[in-house]
């Protein structure tokens, strides 16, 4: 195959040569690189077919295989394997070989082809490249026409939805405008509203939910209460407060302690420690210290963890920790330092407040279904107001973040869109419920006078306490009533009657309930109070005519009295003072000229209305306005509001219950005892009715009986809880324990108290009251004495005929020693509190001596009742005469005479002893219900002195009970102050030159009178600078530049009322003279001292002018003493009563002074016989003639024909027991001339009276 030539060898035959290409091959095999190349190199394709034929037998040959030789040498085998490949391919090459010429020739055509092919895309792509530059000019032109497209569409897009966000906007432009023009307001009045908050914060003071009041003052309240830093502390004497805490802080176990409790400070500490709200309630006006720093909140870190020391005490402190203060003060004065600790709250109720309170309880009641309306609608307003604002606030935040052009902020537009939407569905829900708000608010309206009147009800009621500190009712007791009104009063169809029927209905209703617990001078009082407030209401009584009924007026211009014979000073005094109101301008002038004849003057009979006219009678007849008052209560009201109200125990027993006390309250010398032990045996309860008179050490018994009581369903009887006050905190708190779902329902508590301060208020509130009085009037009580006495009784002594005759006399005795005291200072001085076992030890001695002595020993029966019995109880010795002198007329033998007459008329006289009991009871039963003054002894002008009396007295409780914020006419009481103020101030005298009347009046031993006068310009001088200094601090507070003290505030109430402020009367002399009277009284003095300053010692003293007469007294009787040399001791003054007038008497007597300026109350100086005489119908006081006081030693009273009279400096009499054993208001007593008995005069109350009450 390599073309090498075989080597020529000898065949198997001879001579044969065969070709033997061993020894070539192995030349071959000698370079095996350059063999191996040579195959690797061998031109497969071009093999000869000679060398295939020469190869071919190798090929056939079976051992010329690859297997076979293999196993002969591996190298072999490889060749082998070329051979046979290149055999093989030599074959196979031929095949191809064709076609392989056949693909040369193809692949020079496609050559030839592809040369024509691409001059053809050449010139394709030469058409294509245009195309594609035109269909590129085609793309662009396309592009900008739908730019153009699109641009158009997106404006028109944004010129409906610009015309969309016009449109809907607008409706927001409207309410901005608005809000930025209130908001322009609001920072204009940025600072008066700061300083109204301010204000609101400190001195007024959440949520209808849990008992909060629904009235706008208490939500506010709830509000400073939910948000304040500091502890709150409620002024709340209604309760209400302190109720809504307890339903607020339920859940989260409130605590509720006092400050008097035993363990109030353990119960804090826990509250502290454990994180629980904390109520600490009726606090007074000081707070305990160691609450200080739980108020001021005084927390420190101690081992990681917040702690408090309170006390010696430190205690971990609870974040949800809350403490709650409150007080039933109504007005309590706290200092600055406990302002700056709590945040003050004045939950106090208004009436507006109450207003808006009842009007939802009698629409609730009446129309429940409208007061549901209502509050639906005021949910559904608030959650639709609440949804605007939410859109509001949504399209302010979107157009706030809005980036770009917002008209393509289309969740703007949908937000606008849809509030447009809502707030037109709102607009229109807010059209129906303004409608039908409306409608609710029409028909709410028609139920105002209701309200109304239950408010003016309720406060008339709650200011009572005022009067009486017993009178005490609490705001749920009033809303039962209301309710029970509502539930009880006659249906109509007519809503205006309807409205008139329950208006009609709780004021009787509340009138009955509260008269059972008024005392008997009381009720008149409330009934008119309550026709006057409600007529206040509708405009119908002017103020300033109302301040002047209760406590009169200034004169402005003093005239001439047009008619002293039968006018009295006072009464044109007071006809003058009314003139200057405005709706009597020239009523005096119209009296002056009008004295005969008319009802009233003129044109002033129509067109004074019966309140005006009730201001006429008080000049005129002060005495008659009580009746006046009645007629007044009948024709504003009705005649039911005048007639005695009855209440037996059974009543009051059936509004109680287990929870609810019943308390009798005392008047002096009564005992409900006997009556509740007649009630329990009627109820079957005299086994279970437990009694204890409360006292000193009784605490612990009585605290046990009840608890006892309350277990077993029995009744407890605590009495005289006015001996116990300190126990009644205590027994505030046993009741206030009582739980209702384990106490017996048999159980009652009944209580007795005369009028007390420390009776707990609490118990007063929520307790069933009755008022017990002793009987009034002589008839009544011998009626009630006798009632006691059985025919054995009347028989059971050894002298019949004396005894019963005696006994009447002496019962007789006791009615008028209770029924004298009416009169005031002209029946006793002192009221004494005579009782009823005074009259029993008096009939047991009557008895005893009358049974142990054969002749009537009057002189012991005298001494015992007079001097020990009922004489026991008389501190004031002018008393103890009046006394002796009465009994003189029941003890004594005449009236063991049949005919015998205990007064002139015969009416009150003795009865045949032959009568029984019936005959006694029956007589009695006869006698005039009213007492003649007669059968005491007194002038028929007694009875006009007890009506008098009784009116200012009326007046008096009505004035306590009167608001202190009233507007009157238009003028504040602020404004009423001020003036007061500044016209006393333009009156007042400067202060006298002390070292100026010393000069001129020197110390002197002959004349003690200069001692007296710089005594007396000491003490005016310090009156005067007193008056004048507090008059200035007052209008300094009324501006605001001082604080307003609780001193100045009782003095601006005293101003406000015509009265003289306590101030002032610790440093003045007694007086009993309204405001303006004693202004002008006190000027007359000053003048009368500076007459003496400045013209020399009077002529004629005006006793009424000194401020301490007893000192002016002793100087005349030392001056006599001085001079005469003899011991001040034994000399007295010897009296007599001048002829002669003030003026006449030009100089000093030569021996002791004369006096003037008293009155004569009980009689009348008779000038002319020179004698006491009976007074003149209706003339209650009388001017005294000068008295010549006339020092004489050793001297002797004389026997008869003279009135020794008491001279006092008021009309009260009463004072306090000096040392002398005479009252301080008690200044000398005088001998009168008399041509009748002494006692005669005893028994009339006579006496000479320094200054009047006008």
């Amino acid at each position: 195959m390599h073309g090498k030539k075989p080597k020529k060898v000898a065949g198997e035959k001879l001579g044969t040569k065969v070709d033997d290409y061993w020894e070539p091959g192995r030349i071959l095999l000698q370079n095996p690189e350059h063999f191996l190349a040579s195959l690797y190199d061998y031109d497969k394709d071009n093999i000869s077919d000679s060398v295939i034929k020469a190869i071919q037998p190798y090929i056939d040959n079976e051992e010329f295989q690859p297997a076979a030789i293999s196993k002969v040498s591996k190298a072999c085998t490889s060749i082998c394997q070329w051979v046979r490949a290149m055999h093989k391919y030599h074959f196979v090459a031929k095949i191809v070989e064709p076609k392989r010429q056949a693909l040369r020739e193809a692949e020079e055509d496609l050559r030839a082809t592809q040369l024509a092919f691409d001059e053809a895309k050449q010139r394709l792509k030469a058409v294509e490249d245009g195309i594609a530059m035109l269909q590129s000019k085609y793309e662009t032109c396309k592009a900008n026409k739908e730019e153009l497209e699109r641009k158009c569409e997106q404006c028109l897009e944004r010129l409906a939805r610009a015309d969309v966000l016009i449109n809907s906007l607008a409706d927001e432009k409207v309410r901005w405008q608005d809000t930025v023009e209130s908001l322009d307001d609001k920072i204009n009045n940025s600072s008066g509203d700061v300083l109204v908050a301010a204000g609101f914060v400190a001195y007024l003071g959440p949520f209808t939910i849990v008992g909060l009041p629904n009235d706008a003052l208490s939500v506010e309240n709830g509000v400073i209460t939910k948000f304040s830093l500091r502890w709150t502390h409620y002024i709340d004497p209604q309760g209400q407060a302190n109720k809504w805490i307890k339903n607020l802080e339920r859940e989260n176990g409130l605590e509720v302690a006092k400050l008097s409790d035993r363990d109030f400070l353990s119960t804090l500490e826990n509250t502290i420690s454990f994180g629980k709200p904390f109520l600490l309630e009726n606090v007074g006006e000081e707070l305990d210290p160691v609450l200080e720093p739980v108020l001021l909140k005084e927390t420190f870190k101690q081992q990681g963890s917040t702690v408090l020391k309170l006390g010696d005490t430190v205690i971990p402190y609870h974040e949800d920790f809350k403490m709650y203060i409150t007080t039933k003060l109504p007005n309590p004065h706290y200092s600055p330092e406990i302002s700056t600790k709590l945040t003050l709250i004045n939950f106090t109720l208004s009436p507006s407040g109450l207003e808006d309170q009842l009007l939802g309880e009698v629409v609730a009641a009446e129309r429940p279904d409208l007061e549901e309306d209502r509050n639906q609608l005021i949910v559904s307003n608030a959650q639709m107001r609440q949804e605007l604002k939410d859109i509001e606030d949504q399209i302010l935040y979107r157009l706030s973040t809005s980036e770009g052009n917002p008209v393509d902020d289309l969740e703007l537009i949908k937000v606008l869109e849809a509030s447009k939407l809502k707030a037109g569905e709102i607009k229109a829900k807010v059209t129906v419920a303004e409608q039908t708000e409306k409608d609710i608010n029409l028909t709410r309206m028609q139920y105002v006078p209701v309200a109304v009147r239950s408010q003016i009800l309720y406060f008339c009621v709650s200011d009572l306490s005022n009067v009486d500190p017993m009178y005490q009712y609490s705001l749920e007791w009033f809303l039962n009533i209301f309710l029970l009104g509502i539930r009880n009063s006659e249906k109509a169809d007519e809503l205006t009657e309807r409205v008139q029927n329950i208006n009609n209905y709780i004021t009787f209703s509340l009138y009955c309930n509260v008269c059972r617990s008024l005392f008997e001078k009381h009720k008149l009082m409330f009934a008119f109070l309550v026709s006057a407030r409600i007529l206040m209401n509708e405009g119908r009584i002017d103020m300033d005519e109302w301040r002047y009924l209760l406590s009169g007026g200034a004169i402005k211009e003093m005239k001439d009295n047009p008619a002293p014979a039968w006018l009295n000073e006072r009464a044109w005094g007071d006809i003058l003072a009314m003139s200057s109101l405005k709706n009597f301008s020239d009523f005096d002038n119209d009296f002056a000229a009008n004295l005969e004849g008319e009802p009233l003057p003129g044109k002033w009979e129509d067109e004074l209305d019966a309140f005006q006219k009730l201001l006429v009678l008080r000049c005129l007849r002060g005495d008659k306005i009580t009746n006046a008052m009645q007629d007044f209560v009948v024709l504003y009201l009705d005649q039911r509001f005048i007639e005695p109200q009855t209440s037996d125990l059974s009543v009051v027993f059936r509004e109680s219950s287990a929870t609810t006390p019943l308390v009798f309250v005392l008047s002096p010398g009564t005992d409900p005892a006997a009556d509740l032990y007649k009630f329990a045996e009627e109820m079957k309860f005299t086994q279970k009715l437990s009694a204890i008179s409360l006292g000193q050490g009784q605490g612990p018994r009585a605290e046990a009986m009840l608890h006892n009581a309350m277990e077993q369903g029995n009744w407890v009887f605590f009495q005289n809880c006015h001996l116990a006050p300190s126990w009644m905190p205590s027994l505030e708190r046993l009741i206030e324990g009582i739980d209702p779902s384990k106490v017996h329902p048999d159980f009652r508590l009944w209580l007795t108290s005369l009028p007390s301060n420390h009776f707990p208020v609490s118990i007063l509130q929520n307790s069933s009251k009755m008022t017990i009085e002793p009987p009034r009037g002589v008839k009544a009580n011998l009626l009630k004495s006798y009632i006691s006495f059985s025919d054995d009784f009347l028989n059971s002594c050894s002298k019949v005929t004396e005894f019963k005759s005696l006994l009447l006399s002496l019962c007789f005795f006791h009615g008028n020693m209770l029924e004298r005291r009416k009169f005031g200072p002209l029946g006793f001085n002192i009221p004494y509190e005579f009782t009823d076992g005074d009259l029993r030890i008096c009939i047991s001695q009557l008895q005893m001596f009358l049974n142990e002595y054969a002749e009537i020993p009057y002189k012991v029966l005298k001494y015992t009742a007079g001097e020990i019995n009922y004489g026991g109880r008389v501190t004031d010795d002018w008393d103890r005469r009046c006394i002796m002198s009465i009994l003189e007329d029941f003890y004594k033998p005449e009236v063991l005479d049949p005919d015998f007459a205990y007064s002139e008329s015969g009416i009150y006289k003795q009865i045949s002893t032959s009568s029984d009991l019936n005959g006694y009871l029956q007589y009695v039963k006869g006698l005039p219900l009213n007492d003649s003054p007669e059968l005491f002894g007194l002038h028929d002008n007694a009875d006009i002195t007890f009506a008098q009396n009784e009116t200012f007295a009326l007046l008096g409780a009505i004035s306590q009970l009167q608001p202190k914020t009233i507007t009157l006419g238009g003028r504040s009481r602020e404004e009423i102050v001020e003036e007061t103020s500044k016209d006393i101030l333009a009156k007042l005298p400067d202060p006298m030159n002390v070292q100026e009347v010393i000069r001129k009046y020197p110390l002197l031993y002959e004349e003690s009178m200069n001692t007296v006068l710089v005594q007396e310009v000491i003490r005016y001088n310090n009156l005067l600078e007193e008056v004048a200094l507090s008059l200035k601090d007052l209008l300094k507070a009324l501006k605001g530049l001082v604080v307003m003290s609780s001193r100045l505030e009782l003095m601006a109430s005293s101003l406000y009322n015509n009265t003289v402020p306590e101030i002032w009367n610790a440093k003045a002399y007694p007086s009993l003279k309204p405001l303006a009277s004693w202004v002008n009284d006190l000027v007359q003095r000053i003048e009368f001292l500076q007459n003496w300053i400045s013209h020399g010692i009077p002529s004629v003293f005006w006793i009424s002018g000194f401020f301490f007469p007893q000192a002016f007294l002793t100087g005349t009787l030392q001056n006599f003493a001085r001079k005469s040399v003899i011991s001040i001791d034994t000399i007295s003054f010897s009296f007599k009563v001048m002829k002669e007038s003030v003026k006449e008497l030009t100089r000093q007597p030569k021996v002791g002074c004369y006096i003037h300026g008293l009155f004569l109350e009980g009689a009348r100086w008779d000038a002319a016989a020179g004698q006491l005489a009976e007074s003149r119908p209706k003339e209650l006081y009388t001017d005294m003639a000068v008295i010549w006081l006339v020092p004489v030693p050793n001297r002797k009273p004389p026997e008869s024909g003279s009135y020794l009279c008491p001279i006092y400096k008021t009309l009260t009499r009463a004072g306090t027991l000096s040392t002398t054993g005479h009252s301080t208001n008690y200044v000398i007593a005088v001998e009168i001339p008399t041509d009748k008995p002494e006692k005669h005069w005893i028994k009339r109350g006579t006496a000479l009276i320094c200054a009047l009450d006008f």
